[in-house]
């Protein structure tokens, strides 16, 4: 079928063709259903979705990733067509009894989801069995193998290659930029890519992009790894493993988080990425994502999978129990990451939990003698010279350090109500405020925290600071707050 192309700028976080009711009728097509596109010799497979009013019966309007993968050629007519039925569904199909999927298969499925071939449904009844499957170390390799496979990959002429990893879960955990700067002063080579955020405030991305771009090509990254020694740069602008995002996606609409998946989402992107020596951090207790018995158990898996795959890999297990920094949401994070750097009324425990994991990378890597990373990484953060390297990366990436950094359009304080210490702080609960505030699209939203646990707080005294660039949403996020019980002061 034929259909003039209606722009429509409009962003889905997937490809999606806009078709009208009647035209979707005529070539027997609904909403879900795979169609491919063919303009000027370009071939893309699109989402369905149907609507009345907003094109009409001949036209097609594309989402804007759509629109990107076609170049800007979003004017004049498209062909579409019915997409075949994946090949990849009918092994899907035969996974009834849990038998171990093959390399091949994975690759297979792996591809298909690249290339939108399978429905959100295909890909949520793979992530079931995950779930419901355990895999075997042997299936998590060949997992990783066709993740990889099937994006780009990144190759180095050096030697050594260092990157870290958090599992998540904690509010404000920025440590990332600090442990960068910290080791590429110190000559190790870090090509960090990140994550932008998915259930939390904001991810290192969504925090770097406050004073620079992320969205780097290969080209530019290498460039400013091999002016820098380092970069801070968002994953998914580099086609790294790109079936992982999606599995993500829908496993976020499932609220699963499969430890096979787990396991070989990180794994496949240091890999991509040309990692060859990896730290990873397990927080662990109340909150945060497991619990320290689960954490060691983990840790086990990563550093069994990181033989197979010729990484060298440390695991680290860290306090959970509560927020890191003060600030949680993009700009908030970024002001505190700056204040560590420049030492500049520095949040102590940010500051710590950056040197413990700096001084591990540094002595993975072997510029210093076990038992003296953190001597090292402290002689670099206090003479000044992590400062200087973070500027260096962020130039280099076409951002400015010094950036004015603007304060949220509204904002509202809350007040102890008596004398008592800190006994809890709600690192779930912190992040879905901060997300009420509206993180992390605005970038100036977030929670303030005044307080750590342990720390006594006085009648009148500061507990939280909530910014929004919405009224609407900071009532909201204060009525969050006051209903319920995210700090416990006893």
């Amino acid at each position: 079928m034929r259909l003039k192309l209606h722009v429509l700028k409009v962003y889905t976080g997937r490809p999606v063709i806009f078709l009208h009711e009647s035209s979707a009728k005529k070539i027997g097509i609904r909403t879900g259903d795979r169609v491919t596109i063919k303009k000027n010799g370009n071939s893309l497979v699109a989402i369905v979705d149907l609507v009345r009013d907003i094109i009409k019966k001949n036209e097609a309007a594309l989402s804007e990733e759509l629109n990107l993968a076609l170049k800007g050629h979003n004017k004049g007519y498209i062909e579409i067509f019915p997409s075949e039925i994946a090949e990849s569904s009918s092994i899907l199909h035969d996974q009834f009894e849990c038998n171990q999927y093959s390399q091949k298969d994975l690759e297979k499925i792996m591809g298909d989801i690249v290339n939108n071939l399978l429905t959100e449904a295909e890909i949520a009844y793979f992530i079931s069995g995950m779930v419901h499957c355990k895999s075997s170390i042997k299936e998590i390799i060949y997992l990783i193998n066709a993740m990889v496979k099937t994006g780009s990959r990144i190759s180095w002429p050096y030697k050594i290659i260092a990157d870290k990893h958090s599992i998540g879960g904690i509010a404000g955990n920025r440590t990332t930029p600090i442990v960068v700067s910290i080791c590429a002063s110190a000559g190790v080579i870090m090509p960090k890519t990140s994550s932008r955020a998915i259930t939390s405030a904001a991810g290192t991305a969504d925090t770097v992009e406050s004073i620079a771009p992320v969205s780097l090509s290969v080209s530019q990254l290498k460039k400013v790894v091999n002016k820098t020694g380092a970069c801070l740069v968002w994953g998914g602008s580099l086609g790294l493993a790109p079936a992982d995002d999606k599995l993500i996606r829908v496993e976020k609409l499932l609220r699963v988080d499969p430890e096979s998946q787990l396991l070989a989402s990180i794994l496949a992107k240091k890999v991509s990425v040309g990692s060859t020596h990896v730290l990873i951090d397990i927080p662990y207790g109340e909150g945060a994502k497991v619990s320290k018995v689960q954490g060691e158990k983990l840790g086990q898996l990563f550093i069994l999978l990181g033989k197979k795959l010729n990484l060298k890999i440390k695991v680290v297990l860290t306090d959970g129990k509560e927020p890191i920094g003060h600030g949680v949401g993009p700009i908030l994070e970024i002001k505190d990451v700056i204040k560590v750097l420049k030492q500049d009324n520095s949040p102590k425990d940010l500051e710590n939990k950056s040197l413990f994991l700096a001084g591990n990378i540094l002595e993975l890597v072997g510029k210093v003698k076990k038992g003296y990373g953190i001597i090292k990484a402290r002689e670099i953060l206090y003479s000044g010279q992590a400062y200087k390297k973070f500027c260096e990366i962020v130039h280099a990436q076409g951002g400015d350090p010094k950036t004015w950094l603007p304060e949220a359009k509204f904002n509202h304080t809350i007040i102890s109500k008596y004398n008592g210490i800190i006994k809890k702080i709600d690192n779930k609960d912190i992040n879905y405020l901060a997300r009420i505030t509206g993180c992390p699209v605005d970038k100036t939203a977030g929670v303030y925290l005044y307080k750590h646990i342990g720390e006594y707080i006085q009648k009148g005294e500061k507990i939280v600071t909530l910014f929004s660039e919405s009224n609407q949403k900071l009532k909201e996020a204060v009525k969050f707050f006051k209903k319920n019980k995210s700090i416990v002061i006893k």
